[in-house]
C-alpha cells in the first residue's frame, strides 16, 4: 500500500507547495503592491489595477491546486497546464525580458521559482501514472 501511494504523495507535494507560493505572491501583491515592488527595485503598478488583477489571478490559481492534492490522479490536467506549461512559460518570460527589456536582476528569482516548479511538477507527473496503481499486499 505504501509503494502505490509514493508517486501520489509526491504530486500532492508539488500541488499543495505550488499553491502555497502562487497564494502567498498573491497575497503580497494584493495586500501591498507598492511594498513589494519596492522589495524589487521596481516601481508600482500604474494604475494599481494591474497589480490586482495580477494578484487575483494568481489566488485563482493557487485556489485550483486544491483539486490535484484531492485528488492527484483525476486533476493531473490542471498539473498540466498550471504548473507545466504556465509556470515554464512564466519562467522564460522572465529570463527573455531581463535580456531583452533589461528588467531588474531581482525578477530572476521568479524565472527560478517559476522554472524550479516547472521542473518539479514535470518530475512528479511524470514519475506517477494516470491511472492508480492497484494496491499491492
Amino acid at each position: 500500500m505504501i509503494e502505490a501511494a509514493r508517486p501520489s504523495s509526491f504530486v500532492r507535494s508539488i500541488a499543495a507547495a505550488s499553491g502555497i507560493y502562487d497564494a502567498a505572491v498573491g497575497f503580497f501583491l494584493l495586500l501591498g503592491a507598492d511594498h513589494f515592488a519596492a522589495l524589487f527595485g521596481v516601481a508600482p503598478a500604474r494604475p494599481p489595477i494591474f497589480a490586482d488583477l495580477n494578484a487575483l489571478f494568481l489566488l485563482a490559481v493557487a485556489a485550483g491546486y486544491y483539486w490535484p492534492y484531492r485528488d492527484p490522479h483525476g486533476a493531473r490536467w490542471y498539473l498540466w497546464v498550471m504548473g507545466v506549461a504556465l509556470k515554464g512559460a512564466g519562467s522564460l518570460t522572465f529570463i527573455l525580458d531581463y535580456f531583452v527589456r533589461h528588467s531588474p536582476k531581482s525578477f530572476l528569482l521568479f524565472a527560478a521559482s517559476d522554472g524550479a516548479f516547472a521542473v518539479l511538477t514535470l518530475a512528479a507527473l511524470a514519475g506517477s501514472r494516470s491511472t492508480p496503481e492497484p494496491l499491492r499486499r
